[in-house]
């Protein structure tokens, strides 16, 4: 649902960059996936988070809006009961999105957008990095699903606009 500091945020900030901060992928618990018989048993968990937004000077004229975002994917064997010892292989990473500021912007704002927008400018880089990441490893195919946004075609046609 739009409100005014979320379409504040958006008339004021431009995609700027979207880049990795950090990535780990790795196989655990002598998961070996190249060969292993029993790949179809596992089960894929994800994780989303924003972890942080932050208004940074850049220079006396230049302010950028950063949002750090988490993201994962992890196959576990439902079979095991421990959560660590269940896992079998994991791929995280962190994605930096960088907006310039066009005007002043409150950090209620921020926040608002960076909860609520950030992610699709990063999920396409996110899905991209773990289908080859997965590819690299000898792992199953994770294919997320591209990002949405709402569609207010419902509210259109009753206004009369197609």
């Amino acid at each position: 649902m739009m409100n005014a500091n979320l379409q504040k945020a958006i008339d004021t900030l431009r995609i700027d960059d979207v880049y990795l901060r950090n990535s780990v992928a790795q196989c655990v618990n002598g998961f070996d996936p190249k060969y292993d018989q029993e790949l179809e048993n596992l089960v894929t968990q994800t994780k989303h988070g924003v972890k942080q937004a932050q208004l940074v000077q850049i220079d006396e004229t230049q302010w950028l809006v950063r949002v750090y975002i988490e993201l994962g994917a992890r196959l576990v064997d439902p079979r095991v009961t421990d959560e660590i010892e269940s896992v079998r292989a994991l791929i995280e990473a962190e994605y930096v999105a960088e907006y310039t500021v066009v005007e002043e912007l409150e950090q209620a704002c921020i926040d608002e957008f960076a909860l609520k927008n950030a992610s699709y400018h990063v999920w396409p880089y996110w899905r991209e990095f773990l289908m080859s990441q997965c590819g690299r490893m000898h792992l199953p195919r994770l294919v997320l699903p591209t990002m949405q946004l709402a569609q207010n075609r419902h509210k259109n046609v009753a206004a009369g606009i197609d």
